[in-house]
């Protein structure tokens, strides 16, 4: 039996390798397969949402599904139009819901995944489980829709996201137009985990956004590295003898 019969009958099918995933910042996140970004600490709430809506640029038509647990959007608010506009040049479609528990949130998520109308889904929840992100990883590689799971500083355990990052603020640099007002955002961002590419664990990104071009580039003299703890500053006390803080 020659190739071509085999073929007729569905017997030899092409093979054809599963897609890579990317191996350098931001390792998948927005483009492909479920993400976490979690909070560094209390009150970087702000820094989670400026860093994910920086860093996902729209690869695909459609408009992003963004989810918010009532009990978490209580605390940290929601996003206003102005900002959202700011920070996507007002090409963003966005579909907000408010789901009073994590389940009906995951459920819009997947929902919102097979619909084929939403090109990414953003979820903000309190706490997610393996067994919840494994769900929304199958459906996102099924429909090739991509999941971001924004998620408070107190989030722990084992899950089927793809990476989890751990972000906060930074100090802005000087205002060049008045020495005066904030500068740009800047955040650093943590890779705490990383499915496909182990070895950057641990490593931290300083990152800074531009306004005028809507994206973040690394800070200068800053460049991502393996997070070191710092020394604690030092202080003179009134005897005169210099002590550390802590």
């Amino acid at each position: 039996m020659d190739l071509a019969t085999l073929r007729s009958k569905g017997l030899i099918r092409p093979v054809t390798a599963a897609p890579t995933q990317p191996a350098a910042f931001p390792f998948g996140l927005g483009s492909d397969g479920v993400h976490e970004v979690a909070e560094a600490a209390y009150g970087h709430w702000a820094a989670v949402t400026g860093f994910t809506l920086a860093t996902v640029q729209p690869t695909r038509k459609g408009a992003c599904l963004w989810i918010c647990q009532t009990s978490l959007s209580r605390d940290t608010g929601h996003i206003p139009a102005t900002s959202l506009q700011q920070m996507t040049g007002g090409r963003e479609p966005r579909l907000c819901i408010t789901a009073r528990k994590s389940a009906e949130a995951l459920w819009s998520a997947e929902e919102g995944i097979m619909s084929g109308a939403i090109r990414h889904v953003v979820v903000e929840l309190e706490e997610a489980d393996f067994t919840a992100t494994r769900r929304l990883a199958l459906a996102s590689e099924k429909h090739g829709v991509p999941v971001t799971l924004l998620l408070p500083h107190t989030c722990s355990g084992a899950t089927a996201a793809s990476t989890r990052w751990r972000v906060g603020t930074q100090l802005s640099a000087m205002n060049r137009h008045d020495p005066r007002a904030p500068g740009q955002p800047r955040y650093r961002a943590v890779l705490e985990r990383c499915r496909t590419a182990p070895a950057a664990v641990g490593q931290a990104f300083d990152l800074e956004w531009n306004n005028e071009t809507l994206s973040l580039h690394m800070v200068s003299g800053m460049a991502a590295g393996p997070a070191a703890p710092r020394p604690a500053p030092s202080f003179v006390t009134r005897h005169g003898h210099q002590r550390k803080a802590g």
